[in-house]
């Protein structure tokens, strides 16, 4: 039982160590002998790297958490059918 305590503290403790080390924390650098990225179409300059790994609001929209104020009456919807048969 105290062994198996000290095996599951101890893995659990290398899975910590071995996981704090995996993020980088420099700049992003292209790989020696490879190209950068292409230059868009119509663009004057390549983008940076704060460009490339930045998301844009397509791909992360923003959430809209509007509460309800006050119960108000539903129009009526002609597409609100109950189901057949």
């Amino acid at each position: 039982m105290r062994s198996r305590l000290i095996a599951a503290s101890l893995g659990g403790s290398t899975l910590l160590v071995t996981l704090g080390a995996c993020g980088q924390r420099e700049d992003l650098k292209p790989v020696a002998g490879q190209a950068a990225p292409v230059t868009p179409i119509g663009a004057t300059r390549p983008p940076t790297n704060e460009e490339l790994t930045t998301p844009d609001a397509q791909a992360m929209p923003v959430r809209s958490d509007e509460l309800l104020k006050r119960s108000e009456k539903r129009e009526p919807d002609d597409f609100d059918l109950p189901p057949p048969g």
